[in-house]
């Protein structure tokens, strides 16, 4: 075969670094982008975060189409007129009685640090009387135990990856089980209270009985049953209970974050003269600037290397992208919220039990975006509203149909609020069963079939009926 030249025109899609930033920073949740604009901010230094008495004088973002122009080579006489558009004079670097700095730690040195559980159990591994073996198994074992303080890798797989005999992996765990806190390296629950049970001087007792052969029956609250076999009266059945629900299923929780994790909205929905606006949540974001140093740096007569203009050429680009990235990001949200509320009024008027249903694909057609937009838009997003914080994905549900001439279909987080309200008014002694919800549903006009309750009540850790009037019991 002979070689030969030929030319061929095709459409194909490539994915820019800039586009591939603007999908990247729409999937970050507010946190993370702080992040990502914190750690710019160290890497790029013709960036700075614009103090908040002059942010309001900074552009929020160039003009589309000298914003494009960017993507062309950048020309000197450009150049001058992108600072020119994104810059705040100060007077840095200028000042002569600025006072001197001082010998202070910063406020990250002054905030204490909580000890992690890893951190806890290598102290106490370090003060062990143990072999220098003993002591490198223990750091693995500990380095394989999960937040809640269990271990969930097999003696086998350790012994594997660390080359040593089962017989020195298991030697090695018990010493780790007589670690604080009480429980830490079990490999189940019931293994977790024995250790504790143990620990308390309690072996031999009705309490270690139990939790031995009767961890089920426990967990069901069958005293009766317990007493039963273990040929035991009631009254002691309760008293030795009463030592097992002060025992601590998770070991590793005083380890764990401190207090309850706070959700920060992204998004404000307030209701001003009768509509309601979606503001976004800047507040603690970085507001970015391009530095009036070397802005000036670059408009003095010296001339620079070709190496250095090309590495300042990079950063320039690289902060205006990075900026036109956020704002984009923050439009898009907006309009995203703003179509949310438009289809969802009555939530935020009268609360869940009129949330309607919404799939992606209309917010989508409504706000001219692909469905993946939107996707990537609402997650690990919320949104504070008139009914509380809720997160993004929260209004998008199914539909359940409903009999009836020109019926409006109900959502599918109404009905499973529904079946939480009608189980936690049922009668204690004689608990809905799947099939009578059914037809309590059917009752309000809801056509919905028994597997999808019973999947709904698993979704509501809601347990079956019996188990319900066992439990009431």
């Amino acid at each position: 075969m002979g070689m030969r030249l030929e030319a061929r025109l095709q459409q194909k899609l490539v994915l820019t670094p800039q586009l591939q930033q603007a999908i990247k920073l729409l999937l970050l949740s507010r946190i993370e982008l702080n992040q990502v604009i914190n750690q710019e901010l160290l890497e790029n230094p013709l960036l700075e975060e614009s103090v908040a008495d002059v942010a309001e004088e900074t552009p929020a973002v160039l003009p589309d189409d000298e914003v494009q122009d960017t993507t062309e080579q950048v020309g000197p006489s450009e150049f001058d007129l992108k600072w020119e558009n994104y810059y705040v004079d100060d007077d840095w670097g200028e000042r002569e009685d600025a006072p001197a700095s001082e010998e202070l730690p910063s406020y990250e040195q002054t905030l204490s640090k909580q000890v992690s559980l890893v951190d806890h159990l290598l102290w106490q591994l370090s003060l062990s009387a143990v072999t220098e073996k003993e002591k490198e198994i223990g750091t693995f074992l500990v380095g394989n135990l999960d937040e809640d303080g269990y271990l969930r890798v097999s003696i086998e797989e350790i012994a594997s990856s660390a080359g040593v005999p089962v017989e020195l992996v298991e030697e090695a765990l018990k010493m780790v089980q007589k670690f604080d806190p009480a429980g830490v390296g079990a490999r189940d629950i019931k293994e977790c209270l024995l250790i504790q049970v143990a620990q308390l001087g309690l072996s031999g007792s009705l309490v270690e009985t139990i939790i031995q052969g009767h961890l089920e029956l426990l967990e069901w609250k069958a005293y009766q049953k317990i007493a039963t076999n273990c040929n035991v009266s009631l009254k002691e059945v309760l008293a030795a209970v009463k030592i097992i629900e002060h025992l601590e299923p998770k070991p590793g929780r005083p380890y764990g974050p401190d207090g309850n994790i706070s959700m920060i909205p992204d998004v404000f929905v307030v209701k001003s003269e009768g509509r309601y606006t979606v503001l976004l949540n800047d507040d603690g974001l970085p507001k970015l600037k391009i530095s009036s140093y070397y802005r000036n740096m670059l408009r003095s007569k010296e001339t620079m290397s070709e190496g250095t203009k090309s590495y300042m050429d990079d950063k320039f680009r690289s902060a205006l992208w990075l900026v036109r990235s956020i704002e984009q990001r923050n439009r898009t949200i907006r309009r995203v919220a703003e179509s949310i509320v438009k289809f969802q009024y009555d939530f935020m008027e009268r609360g869940v039990r009129y949330l309607k249903p919404l799939i992606l694909r209309q917010v989508a057609r409504d706000v001219s975006m692909h469905e993946s937009t939107i996707s990537r838009v609402t997650t690990n997003k919320c949104m504070l509203t008139p009914q509380g914080i809720y997160d993004l994905k929260f209004f998008f549900n199914n539909s359940l149909p409903r009999s009836g001439h020109d019926a409006e279909d109900f959502s599918s987080v109404v009905v499973r609020e529904m079946i939480k309200k009608m189980v936690s008014e049922e009668d204690p002694s004689h608990p809905l069963k799947d099939q009578e919800i059914v037809a309590h549903l059917k009752g309000e006009s809801i056509e919905i079939a028994r597997r999808t309750v019973a999947k709904y009540r698993v979704t509501l850790k809601i347990p079956s009926s019996k188990r319900r009037k066992s439990l009431n019991a």
